[in-house]
């Protein structure tokens, strides 16, 4: 079995809504990451020095090839990531090898032969 590991930065509001539609599309679980703070195309405001950006979280996934896509398009689809700039973005990255993730081979097994 191959994995990938998705990455998604979101704002905070939305990470309980992300989790449980990653979760539906066959996540087996994330690692979050609280109070992480970005940059994109548009600087933020300020007012009087401080800044006005909402907290981001990081979402770290490590999922399942075959449902990786899945997953990835409902996590844009909740966090509403091409509703306007500075939403948020997700990316996959193939994973060469992994440890301790035989707990979710044994629950995915089926999963994915429904999903072949």
């Amino acid at each position: 079995m191959h994995f990938k590991l998705i990455i998604a930065f979101i704002e905070d509001d939305v990470t309980e809504k992300v989790m449980k539609e990653a979760r539906m599309a066959g996540a087996t679980g994330a690692t979050i990451i609280n109070h992480a703070r970005g940059e994109g195309i548009n600087r933020q405001r300020t007012f009087f020095g401080l800044q006005l950006e909402s907290q981001r979280d990081v979402l770290l996934f490590v999922v399942e090839e075959h449902l990786s896509r899945k997953i990835l398009e409902r996590i844009a689809n909740v966090a509403g990531f091409d509703e306007e700039p500075g939403k948020g973005i997700a990316i996959q990255i193939d994973i060469e090898d992994a440890v301790g993730v035989a707990h979710q081979v044994e629950r995915l097994k089926g999963k994915i032969e429904e999903e072949l």
